[in-house]
């Protein structure tokens, strides 16, 4: 009797272990099968049919991909952009977490949350806000309002990764070198810069992918300019070049995908290095 009542509470944790693990399973399966299902029509013999399963593979399809010009030209815009807002956001973050974690000065709360605040609205009502802001300015749609939409919410991740790292390191490393006869730049340099490197590489990353695959704010603020994710919407209502749009779909989940799943290793390793 008592060998049966010691094994009821394992058998039970083997149980609910079981049971977290089907959930899990479950929970990936329902977010990520649509996401296969890109990956296998990317191959689909056919070129209009959705059919499941498909009737035939071929790779056929990703050669066409590779040299069509409307495809190459924005996948190039989408690069393009990506960059330089990922780059302004670097320089923008970074400077705005700095000035917030380091400064005393009346409405610095607030401010931080107007900070967040265009990732946190929804992206149409951060789209309409800057068309009606660049068309009354009298600035022309182009290249330069696409990026300049990008950086207004690429900012917000280089600026909470960069913010949280300083909270985790403190400034009693800064406060020493400045004692010690180095000036700002110096102490940015070997201080303050290999002590938020990972963090400004993993929110610039986040900034990268979530630039590279936008949609909304760059419908309002592209003009006549077409970014990857713009070009596979507009193809969406053209049947029979579908097997290309699941092609330019599958690079723009790979492209997106593994620098995020880089971010995230980084950041990870990071919070290990503070929490030993």
């Amino acid at each position: 009797m008592l060998s049966k009542l010691k094994r009821t509470p394992n058998d039970g944790g083997e149980q609910a272990s079981w049971w977290l693990k089907a959930s899990a399973a479950a929970v990936l399966l329902f977010l990520h099968f649509p996401i296969l299902l890109i990956f296998l029509y990317a191959f689909n013999v056919e070129d209009s049919a959705y059919t499941f399963p498909p009737p035939g593979l071929t790779l056929k399809w990703i050669p066409q991909a590779i040299v069509n010009p409307d495809l190459f030209n924005a996948l190039i815009l989408s690069i393009e952009v990506a960059l330089i807002a990922t780059s302004l956001a670097l320089i923008l973050g970074t400077m705005a977490a700095a000035a917030v974690y380091r400064s005393e000065f009346f409405g610095r709360e607030a401010i931080s949350f107007l900070l967040v605040l265009p990732i946190a609205l929804p992206g149409i009502v951060t789209g309409i806000a800057l068309r009606s802001a660049i068309a009354g300015l009298g600035i022309p749609f182009s290249f330069w309002t696409i990026v300049i939409g990008h950086a207004t919410f690429c900012v917000v991740t280089v600026y909470n990764n960069v913010l949280a790292r300083f909270r985790r390191t403190g400034g009693s490393m800064v406060e020493a070198s400045m004692d010690l006869g180095a000036n700002s730049f110096q102490t940015f340099w070997h201080i303050v810069l290999p002590n938020i490197g990972t963090a400004l590489l993993a929110g610039g990353i986040l900034a990268f992918a979530l630039s590279f695959d936008e949609v909304i704010v760059t419908t309002f603020t592209a003009g006549q300019q077409e970014t990857l994710p713009i070009w596979i919407l507009g193809q969406m209502l053209k049947p029979r070049d579908r097997p290309l749009t699941n092609v330019a779909a599958m690079l723009v989940v790979l492209i997106t995908t593994i620098p995020i799943l880089f971010a995230q290793r980084l950041t990870a390793q990071a919070g290990d290095e503070d929490g030993k």
